[in-house]
């Protein structure tokens, strides 16, 4: 009877272990990729809950013109329509991870409304996000004109 015991014990743990398979590179780089499309709709459809989500609290926010935002300043230039995303294509894309770190640079093009005058941008960026308690979450985020 122990002997059933232990088979079906063993049995089991084999089932767990297979199911709780490790996260592969490619799995984190999908990962980031699903974050960075979560940030870019948010941007365009500004929600506070899903800003503040998708960020950390140490967040360094630095614009092609030279002003750098932290994550309250951030989230309330978008909120607020101070900074308005109309469209915001991203192309050029590529993802490194490296342990809970991944850089993402993508080439920026779209149209703007800030503080109601109407803009088209065209940006290189750089996004640094890290994993935390198992989201990726943006940690800084560069960009420049091109």
């Amino acid at each position: 009877m122990n002997y059933i015991k232990t088979l079906a014990f063993a049995l089991f743990a084999f089932v767990i272990l297979l199911a709780a398979k490790p996260k592969t590179p490619a799995d984190d780089k999908q990962a980031v990729t699903q974050a960075v499309e979560k940030l870019r709709k948010a941007m365009i459809d500004p929600d506070k809950a899903t800003l503040e989500a998708l960020v950390t609290n140490e967040l360094s926010y630095g614009h092609s013109g030279g002003n750098v935002e932290d994550k309250a300043a951030f989230v309330e230039a978008l909120v607020s329509g101070a900074s308005d995303f109309k469209t915001m294509d991203l192309t050029d894309q590529t993802i490194t991870v490296v342990d809970n770190t991944a850089l993402v640079r993508h080439k920026l093009s779209g149209e703007t409304s800030n503080k109601g005058v109407a803009g088209q941008v065209k940006l290189a960026v750089l996004l640094v996000w890290v994993k935390q308690k198992g989201d990726w979450k943006l940690l800084a985020r560069q960009a420049v004109k091109i």
